[in-house]
């Protein structure tokens, strides 16, 4: 199985927009841009919604019928490890193998010796094709690196090789996400992560590494948008150099995690594809979400009730909604309105502080931070929620379809 050149995670914590996501692609299809869906979905949401890897198998394959949508698909299981992987085998044809726990975590000294003596033909200055300036590496080099990240490649091989033999070789695509470190890799650094993968035989088709600035969950990119584009720009370059020198998929890219909303750098992105015609997989879960509260609050009635409910209670839950993803979120406490405020206004109002425009005066990002991780919040609501967004779909189908398609496809796909 071979993943496309171009491809974008959709999740969709409540499995109901997936006819309204797809439309997105279609529309990007008619004017020139061939990306392929990937419904995703972790273990962790599942847990919080009360559903299962299958809904989200039955949520694609559903609206790929009802669509008539003719190219690939794919059900990724995102984040796993061998803890949780075995209830995504039977729906889920694209593993997110998860080694967060492993990073920086030491693997054997036999082992560490081991690598760094496989590796000593890179001592030296390396010259990489497309990055202006050559690298200058030592044993020492080498030896950092395999104890940061050595282990979790030997854990990703596990992982793999565990789905591996469940769905049988070439049945299913391979992500390894390394993103969830303190600081980003170096272009060295990834360049022996990369070759412990090849020594693991572990095929991946596409890699999620630490890149610089904080990625919060479904607002805009925080850091120095020129050195973005610089390690952006130098690990595309790296990937291209790694697939000839250790025999990695020819289709391997990189993957953006947290992608969604990142505004301000998806024109380095889409340059930077462009140039080297390189691939990328872009995830976006989350703000599929967020539209269906924009649509709720838009279509009046009990929608805005129920949009001004779950932020009252998401608000009362601050730190327990808060705690499980404090390392991706930054909420000013101060710039968060009250339940009061909120409940005099209209479903303008509601969906101009909660929509990603930064043109606006009255977009609040900590309000949509706040309710980003308050979806437990919805799945509490339980038939009162879903009944809503069956009653007001065509309000809630229009906001997601175009927030996939004006605000993350076309900047990131056709520049």
């Amino acid at each position: 199985m071979t993943l496309e050149k171009y491809s974008l995670g959709i999740g969709d914590r409540f499995a109901r927009q997936g006819k309204a996501q797809l439309r997105a692609l279609l529309q990007a299809k008619a004017l020139g841009a061939n990306v392929v869906p990937v419904w995703n979905k972790s273990h962790r949401e599942h847990t919080i919604i009360g559903t299962a890897p299958a809904d989200v198998r039955a949520e694609a394959d559903a609206a790929v019928a009802a669509l008539a949508w003719t190219d690939a698909y794919y059900v990724d299981a995102d984040h796993i490890g061998l803890k949780n992987v075995d209830l995504f085998l039977d729906a889920s044809d694209f593993f997110t193998l998860d080694v967060a726990d492993f990073t920086g975590q030491s693997a054997s000294e036999d082992d560490i010796r081991g690598f760094v003596d496989r590796h000593r033909r890179y001592v030296g200055e390396l010259s990489v094709p497309g990055i202006a300036t050559g690298f200058a590496i030592t044993a020492e080099c080498v030896e950092v690196a395999a104890r940061k990240y050595l282990l979790a490649v030997q854990e990703a091989g596990r992982i793999y090789r565990h789905v591996e033999s469940a769905k049988g070789a070439g049945s299913f695509v391979a992500e390894v996400s390394m993103d969830e470190t303190d600081q980003p890799q170096t272009p060295v650094e990834l360049l022996f992560i990369l070759s412990a993968l090849a020594e693991e035989d572990l095929p991946a088709q596409t890699i999620a590494p630490k890149f610089t600035g904080r990625f919060n969950k479904g607002v805009d990119y925080v850091g120095d948008v020129a050195q973005f584009a610089k390690e952006f720009e130098e690990d595309v370059a790296l990937l291209r150099f790694a697939i000839g020198e250790f025999g990695l998929p020819a289709n391997l890219k990189l993957s953006v995690h947290s992608g969604s909303d990142k505004f301000s750098i998806y024109g380095a992105m889409n340059q930077a594809i462009r140039r080297h015609d390189a691939g990328l997989h872009l995830k976006t879960a989350g703000t599929t979400w967020l539209e269906e509260l924009i649509g709720l609050a838009l279509a009046g009635g009990d929608g805005l009730r129920i949009a001004r409910d779950v932020y009252r209670s998401a608000l009362d839950r601050f730190d327990e909604l808060c705690g499980p993803y404090a390392a991706v979120i930054d909420i000013d406490p101060a710039g968060l309105p009250s339940p009061a405020e909120v409940a005099g206004w209209g479903g303008e109002e509601y969906a101009a502080a909660l929509r990603h425009d930064q043109s606006c005066a009255a977009y609040n990002p900590s309000f949509r931070q706040l309710l980003h991780v308050g979806y437990k919040v919805a799945a509490e609501l339980g038939v009162r929620y879903l009944d809503a967004l069956a009653e007001f779909e065509g309000v809630i189908a229009a906001n997601v379809t175009e927030n996939i398609l004006e605000q993350h496809v076309k900047p990131v796909f056709l520049g």
